[in-house]
């Protein structure tokens, strides 16, 4: 009998890119779109200690794109989100710096559809880096 594998009419088995988003990060992107919450509007995740498949939330708060920008990490890689203010809108996005390790950099960047897979309802991915504001992105 034919498996999943070898069965030309299954398509191929779709795997995992092997990233664990822990649940904490799905429930702080939750208060992020919270309309009611005022105390997050920005989220920062990345690897959870010396795990590399395990992420995180990292860091969160309010004060939008420019908060956001000036909590980044300087030696790793990390994703996030933002709620816009202008507009009420949701953007992610994918920072490694340039002091991030060359292993690390490249899981991350396997990783990288995984994670922002799980802050739904964005509008679209931005280019974030230290000091960026939201009247950049417009």
């Amino acid at each position: 009998m034919p498996t999943l594998f070898t069965d030309p009419r299954s398509g191929g088995v779709k795997k995992s890119s092997g990233v664990n988003v822990l649940p904490i990060v799905a429930e702080t992107w939750a208060q992020v779109r919270d309309d009611s919450n005022e105390d997050v509007d920005w989220l920062i995740a990345g690897f959870d200690g010396s795990s590399k498949t395990d992420v995180t939330v990292l860091a969160s708060g309010s004060g939008g794109v420019e908060a956001c920008s000036a909590a980044l990490l300087e030696r790793a890689a990390c994703y996030g989100g933002v709620r816009l203010r202008d507009n009420g809108r949701f953007v992610t996005f994918y920072y490694v710096p340039d002091g991030c390790p060359v292993m690390q950099r490249g899981r991350a960047s396997m990783y990288k559809n995984g994670v922002l897979n799980v802050l739904e309802g964005s509008d679209r991915e931005i280019d974030m880096k230290p000091g960026l504001t939201e009247d950049a992105l417009i």
